[in-house]
């Protein structure tokens, strides 16, 4: 199973955020550069996880955003399930509909592969995808709009 561009920014996002200092509000600007995104697919994500309540965002100056409490608490599964939804995983109605869906079992079959794939992420957490090594590494990331202390953030 392949999961979407739009369900892999939104994971990202989310690590990124939880290994986010107490206090600390990143702006999708900074996150989508930190993350190597296009920022309206990064926009999008965010508005989404808000929807979700798994990120908590404020507009406008001083704003930005930060995990929610229930964000670092989520299970990857459950994340996946909403930003993926329930399609099947073969387009049996796609136009022109496939002639075997009336007595095909590969639909059943590849619907309970699906369900095993999302019941193997539903025991990790965010907290945990971002254990070391992955943490470490995500606080590493840095913004061309943020450089690290003591850098131009210009390139030679």
């Amino acid at each position: 199973m392949r999961l979407t561009v739009f369900t892999d920014i939104s994971l990202r996002i989310v690590m990124r955020l939880a290994v986010a200092e107490e206090g600390e509000l990143l702006t999708t600007r900074v996150v989508a550069d930190m993350l190597a995104v296009p920022y309206t697919h990064a926009a999008k994500a965010v508005a989404r996880l808000s929807e979700l309540g798994l990120v908590e965002a404020r507009r406008g100056r001083g704003g930005g955003m930060r995990l929610s409490e229930a964000g670092r608490r989520a299970s990857v599964g459950g994340i996946v399930r909403a930003l993926e939804g329930a399609d099947d995983v073969v387009g049996c109605e796609d136009a022109p509909p496939c002639p075997l869906r009336a007595a095909c079992r590969l639909r059943a079959v590849l619907r309970q592969a699906q369900e095993a794939f999302y019941a193997s992420l539903d025991g990790v957490t965010v907290e945990a995808l971002v254990t070391a090594p992955t943490g470490p590494v995500l606080l590493s990331l840095t913004s061309l709009a943020h450089p690290p202390e003591g850098t131009s953030g210009t390139t030679s």
